[in-house]
């Protein structure tokens, strides 16, 4: 094998957490089972799409290591089977670094993924990231909202313009952390930090990956993109779409033409 959300926890999650690692390469599975297991977690393994699917509905784990292509069915089908009736947190693996891969596997429900080769270092960080989101979810704070978009931590509920948006843990996170600045930039580096919960600047393109995720459900384009330094949120970006949209729909009911 080559976030805090928002305050650095003091403390690992629990140690005594279940992890169902998915993959079919027996060298990558012992690999990820042992180190996983000498960080004190318990694992499990599985080397097919339906053995994953049993396993995870038998097993209940904290966390599934997934990896894209299986035997059966692939990782994808794995996520959506599983997600129709638990929330699992979820690290996909691919061994292709492409970035629709990437996207459509975000789409589905996973948290973050890595592409192989990965080192033992950067999995553990991503772990451990991952289960202390999922731990501290639905911690109390006040209603967020930002042009059309309302944000409520207490429920990880998000809407736009009263309508539900279906956001991952993690692009919930995120969204989050951009509504909070207020409209100030925020780096790649210090959304790692505060989402993501550490700072590896190979992991740059996990932010932008994510940021994809987040604009392809939202209606309006409110993440601006500032390049060369991060993203911010722009609070009148949903308006100019909105009073673009009235005018485009006053000059398509204006039929009649100009008087004579």
């Amino acid at each position: 094998m080559s976030a805090s959300n928002f305050s650095t926890p003091s403390t690992d999650p629990s140690k005594t957490d279940l992890i169902l690692v998915v993959e079919d390469e027996p060298t990558i599975a012992e690999a990820v089972r042992s180190r996983l297991q000498s960080e004190g977690f318990q694992v499990e393994v599985a080397t097919d799409g339906p053995s994953a699917v049993e396993m995870c509905t038998n097993l209940a784990p904290s966390l599934m290591v997934l990896d894209l292509n299986l035997p059966g069915f692939d990782g994808l089908e794995v996520c959506r089977r599983v997600h129709q009736y638990r929330r699992v947190p979820v690290i996909m693996l691919t061994a292709r670094d492409d970035e629709t891969d990437m996207l459509v596997g975000l789409g589905m429900g996973a948290d973050d993924y890595l592409t192989k080769p990965f080192s033992p270092r950067e999995l553990m960080a991503r772990v451990k990231a991952v289960l202390r989101r999922s731990e501290s979810a639905g911690t109390a704070g006040p209603t967020l909202k930002f042009g059309a978009i309302e944000i409520d931590p207490t429920t990880r509920r998000v809407t736009e313009n009263g309508a539900e948006l279906h956001l991952t843990p993690t692009e919930f996170d995120l969204l989050r952390a951009l509504s909070e600045a207020g409209g100030a930039v925020l780096s790649r580096e210090q959304l790692l930090a505060m989402v993501w919960g550490y700072r590896d600047g190979s992991g740059v393109r996990t932010v932008d990956s994510h940021i994809r995720s987040v604009r392809a459900k939202l209606n309006s384009q409110v993440i601006r993109t500032v390049h060369g330094v991060g993203y911010a949120l722009d609070p009148d970006a949903g308006q100019a779409e909105q009073a673009t949209e009235g005018a485009s729909t006053d000059e398509a009911l204006d039929t009649d033409g100009p008087e004579s």
